[in-house]
């Protein structure tokens, strides 16, 4: 059980990892180096390594990969609902229809 709950904290953070890629894109910068190799990309993609070897370290303590797999699908909640938060991004009621839509099918994959 807590190794399910290291690959919900790992899309959790692959999902704040994708909120500061957002932040990096936004931001002009002179040249095309530095709008890949700025402290927002690079912390990004820093994170979404971090979540990635705690999958892996999941899945290597027994956690499956059709598990892992189905627990992914729970950044569609968590991308929308932070960048809602964050960049305060419309949330419409088809996004919520199917966050709710795509939650009952993790819960009926996993009864």
């Amino acid at each position: 059980m807590i190794y399910k709950l290291i690959v919900i904290l790992a899309v959790l953070a692959a999902a704040g990892a994708q909120m500061l890629l957002k932040k990096g894109a936004a931001i002009e910068y002179p040249n095309m180096v530095r709008q890949y190799l700025n402290p927002w990309v690079i912390g990004g993609y820093a994170i979404m390594f971090l979540a990635l070897a705690a999958n892996i370290f999941a899945m290597s303590c027994g956690v499956l990969v059709k598990e892992v797999s189905t627990m992914e699908s729970l950044s569609y909640l968590f991308v929308p609902c932070l960048s809602w938060v964050i960049f305060e991004e419309k949330l419409t009621t088809k996004k919520v229809m199917a966050i709710v839509m795509i939650i009952g099918g993790i819960i009926i994959f996993f009864l």
